[in-house]
């Protein structure tokens, strides 16, 4: 089912995840300090990596109900329009990202509300010292990428508490349940997630998703394959690849040439006007290669979202098994922590 060289214990955190969201969700529901909608006029979440992939997937399931804006913001840099009515969401699994320390500590700054997702560290300090909101995240998970629940979870009780949105626990629990069913099918070995990755083999994935569940759960899939079995892999989503990328497909010989695997994944709230373009893709690139494909299970966003990214990490960690990787720990981007640190 995965590699013996899991040193981390990435295969358990992965199973764990059903019971890490309802953990997770079940903490969130005690957080006290929260502010009201009537102070709120925008929302900013900062975060990085494993622990930015949670302001993606808020965003992905809230903003189609929010009347506010909505802002992912990755790096240094704090938005302009910050100030006393944003709402900033500084998700750090370690509480040592410098890029979101630094955005967050310009939002305070700026007299913004502050609430941080976090195990602890320096963020979780600066929090204290501004009386901000602080949602604890369990830091015995192995990597921030095992925390997916853990982090993006808390965002959408808050925002539910908050009057952002409505209807988050009966997404959360069909998410459980749908993520429950995926897991069974992962422990038994007849998960398509294993097919998936026999496809890719020595391959390079290219990840396609429809809309905006669909571009996170692509984007998440290639930054777990980066990180877990250490390969290559791109993503891209529809309609935007039918405007640029596809047009790479005009000599449809590079995909064979290159090893190029094709990767689609499908939702049922997509647009419906996006299934003729993966169609066309699919005829464009049947030339010289096949479509892997996935359909999300559940029944709300949450639970589709949630399930197309299990089916991605779980791939993720079949391919490092393949390649005879250890998917935990990560040295090149530990290199570059003790590079920036000096």
């Amino acid at each position: 089912m995965s590699t013996p060289l899991d040193s981390l214990g990435m295969q358990d955190a992965t199973l764990d995840l059903p019971n890490q969201i309802e953990r997770s969700a079940d903490e969130a529901r005690q957080l006290a300090g929260l502010p009201s909608a009537s102070t709120v006029n925008q929302v900013v979440v900062l975060g990085m990596g494993g622990s930015g992939i949670a302001g993606d997937i808020v965003e992905a399931v809230a903003s189609p109900q929010m009347t506010i804006p909505m802002v992912v913001s990755k790096g240094y840099e704090c938005p302009n329009f910050v100030g006393p009515k944003t709402l900033v969401i500084a998700a750090s699994f370690s509480g040592e990202t410098e890029e979101t320390i630094e955005a967050a500590s310009t939002a305070h700054e700026r007299g913004a509300q502050i609430c941080a997702v976090t195990c602890g560290g320096t963020l979780a300090r600066l929090v204290a010292e501004w009386s901000a909101v602080l949602c604890q995240v369990d830091s015995a998970i192995p990597m921030p990428r095992c925390a997916v629940g853990a982090m993006s979870i808390p965002l959408l009780v808050a925002f539910d508490r908050i009057g952002l949105i409505t209807g988050v626990d009966k997404q959360i629990e069909d998410a459980i349940a749908t993520l429950r069913l995926r897991c069974d099918s992962i422990q038994d070995g007849t998960d398509v997630s294993k097919q998936i990755a026999k496809a890719i083999g020595s391959g390079t994935p290219l990840i396609y998703g429809g809309g905006k569940i669909g571009e996170v759960a692509a984007a998440r899939f290639k930054n777990q394959i980066n990180e877990n079995s250490k390969s290559p892999a791109f993503f891209n989503s529809l309609p935007e690849m039918c405007h640029n990328e596809m047009a790479g497909w005009g000599t449809v010989d590079s995909l064979r040439d290159l090893n190029l695997v094709p990767v689609h994944l499908r939702h049922s709230y997509e647009h419906p006007r996006l299934a003729k373009r993966f169609e066309f893709n699919e005829t464009l690139i049947a030339e010289s290669g096949s479509i892997t494909g996935v359909q999300a299970q559940g029944r709300t966003p949450l639970a589709q979202l949630f399930d197309l990214i299990l089916v991605g990490d779980q791939t993720s960690l079949e391919l490092a098994a393949l390649h005879e990787q250890d998917p935990g720990p990560i040295d090149v981007l530990t290199e570059l922590k003790q590079q920036l640190s000096r």
